[in-house]
């Protein structure tokens, strides 16, 4: 990978909001980025029907030829399929595009191949329970960034009933495999799946809390009204800033290892953990 690339995969984790729009709808990309979104995704795939993707495609060229482009990722159609050729196409020609989010991905090949066609970074989308299995290898692909999945279609594929607490397990057995296999494998932090009711403040705000303390880096949102929610979930209360504070004011007083802050054992995971907060904090 040259060094654009490296850098544009270096930055993704920094993105906590990811908006889509779709690529029949290139008007609302303005509105999706003045609604303070970290990244704006064109859809190309679910949001837009069969015969109104080659329309589709036009109108996304015309946007990124025009003087108000600002970049955006584009997700794809599935690879192999014939949609997914005419996308790549399309992807080549548009060279300022920050990536591509690849629908459905199965297997490795299909990330090195989008990537070489493309020299775009690469999030694979999780769709399937074949893909969920193969998320190891795809770990190793040259041009992969970081994972997402698409819940729904996996509850379908894995026959499991959306909206259970059996449904809850099994998303949170999927973001552990992600993130564990994210680390071992140095990628950015994987990518949230969508809140489907966006009229639900409460609930989106804590399943926002749920996948941060769990590890994961951001959100896909499908309604503008969302990255408020979610940017306000993600903000530390004032006592986790001052506890965090007060960690690394004494570490770097004392230099002792092992300390208490108001009666609370103090040692390494806690002195990196208060130094992340803080330093989050700081990059914004």
């Amino acid at each position: 990978m040259n060094s654009v690339v490296n850098n544009k995969i270096k930055t993704i984790s920094q993105n906590k909001t990811w908006l889509f729009v779709p690529a029949t709808r290139i008007d609302r990309v303005a509105k999706a980025f003045a609604s303070g979104a970290d990244a704006v995704i064109v859809d190309l795939e679910d949001a837009v029907a069969p015969e109104d993707k080659a329309s589709a495609r036009e109108a996304l060229q015309q946007y990124h030829d025009s003087a108000g482009y600002q970049p955006i990722w584009v997700r794809i159609n599935k690879a192999g399929s014939e949609e997914f050729f005419k996308d790549i196409v399309l992807c080549q020609k548009m060279p300022h595009l920050s990536g591509v989010l690849l629908a459905k991905t199965e297997q490795a090949e299909d990330i090195n191949n989008v990537h070489q066609l493309t020299n775009l970074p690469v999030i694979a989308l999780i769709e399937s329970a074949m893909g969920l299995y193969q998320i190891d290898s795809m770990a190793k692909a040259v041009g992969l960034a970081a994972f997402s999945y698409g819940f729904l279609d996996l509850c379908n594929d894995l026959h499991v009933q959306v909206g259970t607490p059996a449904a809850d397990i099994i998303a949170n057995q999927i973001r552990y495999q992600l993130i564990l296999t994210s680390t071992v494998h140095q990628l950015s932090p994987p990518i949230d799946t969508i809140y489907p009711d966006f009229k639900d403040k409460i609930g989106l705000s804590a399943r926002v809390q749920l996948w941060s303390q769990m590890g994961l880096s951001g959100m896909l949102c499908i309604h503008p009204k969302q990255v408020a929610v979610v940017q306000q979930a993600l903000k530390p209360t004032a006592e986790a800033l001052s506890f965090a504070q007060r960690v690394v004011d004494e570490y770097e007083r004392s230099g002792q290892a092992v300390f208490k802050i108001e009666g609370e054992m103090v040692d390494a995971p806690v002195i990196e953990r208060s130094r992340q907060l803080l330093n989050q904090l700081l990059a914004k």
